[in-house]
């Protein structure tokens, strides 16, 4: 069946779209010819950017919206996709890159740090592929930012990649129940970005390694993955890759491999 794969007419509604690798998600397929984007953020700190962000989206042409939403709450993930369809009349494409990193030795790890990365990680992301199956247009797309540490063997990191895990089956049981619509579903995982994100985490010695841990970290701008090499990614899989579902793909230069 033939299907128009570019993104003209689409609507993209993109949690956690308001900065870092969202923001640039929310440009990039704004600019490449999408005709809406809507830009979820968490909290008040970030409505700026998310203001920011949908003018960007505006100046291409394309028509935007923020909405404020903490998708650990099902109603409020419910809601999200509700505002989306009450201001562009359907939706498209479904992305999260929300999540919570948090690196911790086991024995420190408390019932607050577990619960708030579940929470986050694993539970939102849940609900977000669970209402974007319910209300997402035939042959559509939903792809979910996971971590590259999925395939590492490393200490101090228990939760953040263990919440993410989950990610990877709801991924593969969603691909296959909402595939007779059409609608692809996959999840990426990045290496250490170049993002806030990352460097609150590491002290310097550690952020020294993991810029020189992937295959190809000298040819990277930073050693790290940069935002600008996962946002192409992400494009292809809800334009012409969507043949690909289903899967969890590490786009971290050979950082981990499995």
């Amino acid at each position: 069946m033939s299907a128009n794969h570019s993104l003209q007419d689409k609507v993209v509604l993109i949690a956690g779209g308001a900065k870092n690798l969202g923001g640039l998600i929310s440009r990039d397929l704004a600019a490449s010819g999408a005709a809406a984007v809507v830009v979820h953020y968490n909290s008040d700190a970030t409505r700026a950017a998310a203001e920011e962000t949908v003018a960007a989206v505006q100046a291409t042409g394309a028509k935007a919206l923020a909405v404020q939403g903490d998708l650990t709450q099902p109603a409020q993930v419910a809601a999200l996709f509700e505002r989306a369809l009450q201001a562009f009349g359907k939706i498209d494409i479904a992305i999260n890159t929300a999540g919570i990193v948090i690196k911790k030795p086991i024995a420190e790890v408390t019932e607050k740090d577990f619960d708030d990365s579940f929470a986050i990680n694993a539970k939102a992301a849940f609900f977000f592929i669970q209402e974007a199956g319910r209300t997402l247009a035939e042959r559509g797309s939903i792809v979910t930012i996971v971590s590259s540490l999925l395939a590492a063997y490393t200490p101090f990191y228990a939760v953040y990649p263990g919440s993410k895990a989950a990610v990877e089956h709801f991924t593969r049981a969603a691909s296959k129940e909402f595939g007779e619509r059409g609608i692809s579903v996959n999840a990426i995982g990045p290496g250490p970005m170049d993002t806030p994100f990352f460097y609150g985490q590491e002290k310097p010695d550690a952020v020294a390694y993991h810029k020189s841990a992937a295959a190809l970290s000298k040819y990277s701008k930073t050693g790290l993955t940069d935002i600008e090499d996962i946002a192409p990614i992400i494009k292809f899989l809800v334009t012409d890759g969507w043949w690909i579902t289903g899967q969890t793909i590490f786009a971290n230069g050979g950082y981990t491999t499995r």
